[in-house]
């Protein structure tokens, strides 16, 4: 459980910490080269885009830019967002259109992306705000927009990751398989479901490998006007 005296406060996001982390992060460590099973999930998404028509993008959660670039290689238009100044800074010397700013109010008007991507962020969202973080990022969407959301799965715990060498620790929500369907079901249809074993260490995973983990991976459809 979370080191007395690390945990956030009942109303306190978190994102100051998080960022804190990212940040430190950015500079000692700033490359995670994906998994083959998180870059084959890419591409499959990258072709959905292209056989629906879809041409644009949002990412929340760009981290370095790695998958953005790979967006833009592909021909999409590409728009990410990152709480980690740090991130945003290497992204954008990337060529990358990147901003600061959080998925709980994101800086961007109704409807706008035809898409979004989100990998490894939403485990920082703490249940309380979860369905809030999903409205939000459905507020951004049109009509009809796949959302695909990658994390970490647990057993429905929340806690600060002990095994975090860098401080301050990050929070993470590790949600069931059943829990985190039931989030997502309550906002849109979940078209495809599937995990997979993640080794420890893998990209930003929770650490050395005292959890037992493995990757859940969805895509959320965005509701169509009825």
């Amino acid at each position: 459980m979370a080191p007395a005296g690390d945990d956030p406060a009942p109303q306190d996001s978190g994102e100051d910490r998080l960022a804190a982390f990212y940040n430190q992060r950015a500079v000692l460590h700033p490359e995670h080269p994906l998994t083959p099973q998180r870059a084959e999930h890419r591409e499959r998404f990258i072709a959905r885009l292209k056989a629906e028509g879809r041409h644009a993008l949002l990412e929340i959660g760009t981290g370095s830019g790695l998958d953005g670039l790979r967006f833009v290689q592909a021909g999409i238009r590409y728009t990410g967002v990152d709480l980690s100044e740090e991130h945003v800074r290497i992204a954008t010397a990337r060529g990358l259109d990147v901003s600061v700013a959080s998925a709980r109010n994101l800086p961007f008007a109704d409807g706008v992306f035809p898409a979004l991507w989100s990998m490894s962020t939403l485990l920082h969202i703490p249940n309380r705000d979860i369905d809030d973080v999903v409205r939000e990022l459905l507020r951004v969407a049109a009509p009809g927009a796949p959302i695909a959301v990658g994390v970490w799965s647990g057993e429905d715990e929340e806690v600060l990751n002990p095994e975090d060498q860098i401080r301050p620790p990050r929070f993470f929500s590790r949600r069931s398989d059943a829990a985190l369907r039931q989030i997502f079901g309550r906002h849109g249809e979940i078209e495809e479901f599937v995990t997979w074993p993640e080794g420890a260490g893998a990209e930003s995973g929770p650490g050395a490998g005292h959890w037992t983990q493995h990757y859940q991976f969805l895509i959320l459809r965005a509701p169509r006007p009825s």
